[in-house]
This record gives structure tokens, sequence and C-alpha cells, in this order.
């Protein structure tokens, strides 16, 4: 596990400047018909921002500190929780996980799925979703799945972690910025809503605070991390997922 960066990221501005690069150059093209069938092979992101290699060895993600990221006053805004499943289910799984973090995408692409199938969609387990932040780029990312009121938030997050290893290719931020509208667009939002989105900085803010808020009281070191009825797990093979929440059933 990798400890936490000294890369800070350094003021708000610092992770949401530039994402309104590209909406002072051209508009992106319409969305490929090839992109509507990307499948996402999870691979290490190759930009500026996020220095993963992809020979590391270690299953979860360390976030950049982020201390030096001080409201400035109360958030106007409150944030959703993310979650999925019944509301009373008699298990809660609680993940913290970064859209650039590849470790996080592996787990949604290999374990994700059959959580929801065994157990999420028979009734026996809530999921919930909490964001961190390495980057702007994840934080776009997160805008981008919370549009229309997040709806459309686990379809959306869904293909950001299939496709990681190629929205994230971007050379500029304009180029990434445009892949995530692509994105958008193939989980059937229109340009509009999409740039709303990605300009709410009052979102963005409080976004960032929550995530403060949240890894700090849950002592979060890295990505992804996970919380089965209130007790802290790394990441792990589905088997193991599958044995901590037989065993939280069993205790209920």
């Amino acid at each position: 596990m990798l400890r936490k960066s000294t890369l800070a990221i350094a003021a708000l501005a610092i992770l949401i400047g530039g994402i309104f690069l590209w909406q002072q150059q051209n508009q992106p093209p319409e969305v490929e018909a090839s992109a509507k069938a990307t499948v996402g092979q999870t691979a290490v992101v190759k930009t500026a921002a996020v220095k993963t290699a992809a020979a590391q060895k270690p299953a979860t993600e360390s976030p950049a500190k982020v201390k030096d990221v001080q409201a400035t006053s109360k958030p106007i805004i409150n944030i959703k929780e993310m979650s999925e499943g019944k509301a009373d289910a008699p298990v809660t799984i609680l993940e913290y996980a970064s859209f650039t973090c590849p470790h996080c995408a592996r787990f949604h692409e290999d374990v994700y799925g059959k959580i929801v199938k065994n157990y999420i969609d028979t009734g026996k387990v809530r999921f919930v979703m909490r964001d961190i932040y390495f980057d702007r780029l994840g934080l776009w990312a997160a805008l981008l799945a919370r549009c229309d009121e997040g709806k459309k938030f686990f379809g959306i997050s869904d293909i950001i972690y299939k496709t990681q290893s190629e929205w994230t290719k971007g050379q500029s931020n304009l180029e990434i910025a445009n892949n995530l509208k692509k994105i958008g667009r193939v989980a059937g939002l229109d340009n509009a809503t999409i740039d709303a989105c990605l300009q709410d900085s009052t979102k963005a803010q409080a976004l960032v605070e929550e995530y403060q808020k949240n890894s700090t009281a849950d002592d979060v070191q890295g990505t992804p991390t996970f919380f089965i009825n209130g007790k802290k797990y790394p990441n792990m093979t589905y088997a193991d997922f599958a044995k901590a929440i037989d065993a939280a059933l069993a205790a209920n």
C-alpha cells in the first residue's frame, strides 16, 4: 500500500483550474460509434498529473495531501451520498475510491459486478461510494458522474472506470475534458448538461471539503479502502469480500 504522497494539491484552484479551457476552444467532435463499444482494460493512468507506474505491486493507492485546500466558507450545497441497494439492507459497504486509481478500476471491473449480482440485487447489501481526489482529473470525473443530480452516477462511474486507461491519455486539459464529455454523451447526457456540471465550481469545492472531512474521520490512507458494517478492509478478491459480507450477515 502506498503512503501519502508529498505531492500536495496546493489549492482548490489547482484542482478545478483548467476545466474551462476546453470551453474557449472548438467544441469536441460528436460521439464516435466506437466510443459506445469501448471496453475498459484497466491500465496505468498516463498523465502528468498521475504518476502511477504499471509495474507497481500495491493493491491500494494513497491520496495526495490536501491540507492546503482549505474551505474559505461553508459550502452552500450539501453533497448527496451516492449509494445503491436497499436503504435498510442488513450490510452496508462503504468504498473510498478515486476515478484515476487503477486498483479501483480493477475492483469495479473484476469484483463489483459479482457483489451487485449476489448481494446488492438480492437486498443483502447497500453499497456507498465516496470519492478520493489524487488530482484534478479525478475531481472532473466526479463532477461528471454526479451530473443530473446523480441519477446516472453508478452507470457513468462504470464507464469512467472501464475506460480509465483511455480517457486519461489526453495530452492536455482540453483533450481530457473532451474525453470526459464523450463519456457523458455515451451515458445519454447532452452537451449543455455536461458543460454545466463540469463548470460547477461550487460543487467542486463542496466535494473537496466533503472528501477531506470523510477521509480524515475514517483515517483513509489509500484507495480503494472499504468499510463493511463499519469494519475497515483493504482491497480484496471477491472470495474474501464474500467471506467478510457473509460474516457481517451472520452477525445480524
